[in-house]
């Protein structure tokens, strides 16, 4: 049985995740003209923007400029105050699934109430919203899964979780969390479904219409035992 929906944002709710790259590649080409990002760029799918940051430092032996994640945050931040959109039927799927919706996301608190806002969900979500700033670890450790969990007063295992990146859904196993893998996001690469499958992830969705279905077979207890 479920008691609780739990969404990420970028990527579950708003199409945000390509806007983010493409700023990220912008910024990262403007400051170092001389080194291709693109493939890097490709991997930064479902990482706190800091500690991607960190870990490409390292791998390209570069030093960034002490201010080049507020630029880069800053830079997105604009972007989608232009161009974001909620993804495609999310917003009648919400209204669809019976059970009370939360947000879970890697990004900063400010952002992800912007996003909220802009695809209308402010109501549906209204004081059920995490950030990883609010916690030690962000995904793909549990930690701010298992700070919603405690602040909703439910027991982890009575949660199910939509997520679109690895690193996410790993999160919410990791929480003892039930999860649904979204892939009809604009960012998502070909074959990334199969990819999932290998992991033994077995509830995927292509469109959000599939949401609420799925939803009511975990509150019948159809789901059983089986995380994903």
């Amino acid at each position: 049985m479920l008691d609780h929906l739990i969404c990420d944002c970028d990527g579950v709710l708003v199409d945000s995740e390509v806007i983010a790259d493409h700023v990220m590649l912008d910024t990262l080409t403007s400051t170092f003209p001389g080194i291709d990002f693109e493939v890097a760029v490709k991997s930064a799918f479902g990482q706190q923007t800091s500690r991607f940051l960190e870990n490409l430092q390292a791998s390209q032996n570069i030093t960034l400029p002490a201010d080049f994640l507020q630029t880069v945050e800053h830079n997105v931040e604009r972007a989608l105050a232009s161009s974001l959109c909620a993804i495609s039927g999310v917003r009648d799927a919400l209204q669809r699934v019976t059970l009370p919706a939360a947000v879970v996301s890697n990004s900063r608190m400010s952002r992800v109430l912007a996003s909220v806002k802009r695809a209308g969900l402010t109501e549906i979500f209204a004081g059920r919203i995490f950030s990883a700033e609010q916690v030690a670890r962000p995904k793909p450790y549990p930690d701010v899964y298992l700070l919603a969990a405690r602040q909703l007063n439910v027991e982890p295992a009575r949660c199910i979780v939509v997520e679109d990146s690895v690193a996410g859904l790993n999160a919410a196993r990791a929480a003892g969390m039930k999860t649904i893998a979204f892939v009809g996001a604009s960012h998502i690469p070909d074959g990334y479904a199969d990819v999932l499958r290998n992991m033994g992830i077995t509830r995927i969705m292509e469109h959000m219409d599939e949401l609420p279905a799925l939803v009511e077979a975990g509150r019948r207890g159809e789901f059983g035992d089986v995380q994903s």
